[in-house]
């Protein structure tokens, strides 16, 4: 009889799991969630109270781990666990931007020259009051569901992602101490606005690292970013986690973008993550492609 049951959330999105936490890395209950992230793109594991060990342990038997924020604060750690504290607060995080960022949607690791995070993994140790909600919205859904004549006048365009972009909601005029900052953390990315994986399926890449389209002038290229964007946060293809202590949640990095719910920054609240290596290239530096 098997361990584990996956309970969906809602049609597109989202599904809950059901598991004890002694049949974890249970081989049955790996390859169960691999397959289940696939198809249902976020993964909730109600109040399992994770140790970091815990942790550390599932994402080993889920995937090779990867670490693309040993420049940021919590990140460095004090070992090699590539196990990052997400946090605002200042004992941990000097600097607040970085987490701020994650305020609007994004997806992770996309201005990084590495291949595409494939899943992210959370665990909740202290939460704030009020806010802090994690939403999730489903790129490939957004992209299934899409009328045919929008995906064909789209089907081909070419994105340039910028860290800095996604860091400009957070100034009103962005230092030039930040910008070298921000410029030097991270790599200017082209990428198909519509990726076809390995497996055949198509997603949007979309956040507010998505800065401008290949071909088209900056005001028509950032509306259609924009509307797109709001087309894939419609209801249907989203989830919004209300985080309890201990939950622990996985999403498919290469089918989901997020965000977070802004919350007090007083509050201390701590989130534990961890990234499993992709092994899909999205895009390459957009030097390289300039100068082939």
């Amino acid at each position: 009889m098997s361990k584990v049951s996956i309970e969906p959330i809602k049609p597109h999105i989202g599904g809950i799991v059901h598991v004890g936490k002694a049949h974890l890395c249970d081989d049955a209950t790996v390859e169960a969630c691999r397959a289940a992230l696939e198809e249902r793109g976020v993964l909730v594991f109600p109040r399992i109270n994770l140790t970091d060990a815990e942790q550390l342990a599932f994402t080993d038997k889920f995937g090779e781990r990867v670490s693309f924020t040993n420049s940021v604060p919590g990140g460095e750690g004090d070992d090699d666990s590539e196990l990052y504290k997400i946090t605002l607060d200042k004992e941990f995080n000097s600097e607040p931007e970085y987490v701020l960022g994650t305020w609007f949607w994004h997806i992770d690791g996309v201005t990084i020259d590495q291949p595409l995070p494939k899943a992210t993994m959370l665990s909740a140790r202290k939460l704030s009051p009020t806010g802090g909600q994690t939403e999730f919205a489903s790129t490939l859904a957004a992209w299934a569901c899409l009328p045919e004549e929008e995906k064909a006048a789209i089907a081909d365009l070419q994105v340039i992602h910028r860290m800095e972009a996604s860091m400009r909601p957070m100034y009103v005029d962005m230092p030039a101490e930040r910008l070298g900052r921000y410029r030097s953390m991270a790599t200017v990315m082209l990428h198909p606005l519509v990726w076809t994986q390995a497996s055949g399926r198509k997603s949007l890449v979309l956040g507010t690292h998505a800065d401008e389209i290949v071909g088209q002038s900056l005001p028509a290229g950032r509306s259609l970013l924009a509307r797109l964007t709001e087309w894939c946060a419609q209801k249907q293809f989203t989830y919004s986690h209300e985080w309890q202590e201990g939950d622990f949640v996985i999403w498919n990095n290469c089918g989901v973008m997020h965000r977070v719910v802004p919350y007090d920054a007083t509050s201390g609240r701590m989130m534990h993550r961890t990234t499993i290596m992709g092994a899909e290239r999205l895009g390459h530096p957009l030097k390289q492609v300039q100068a082939a």
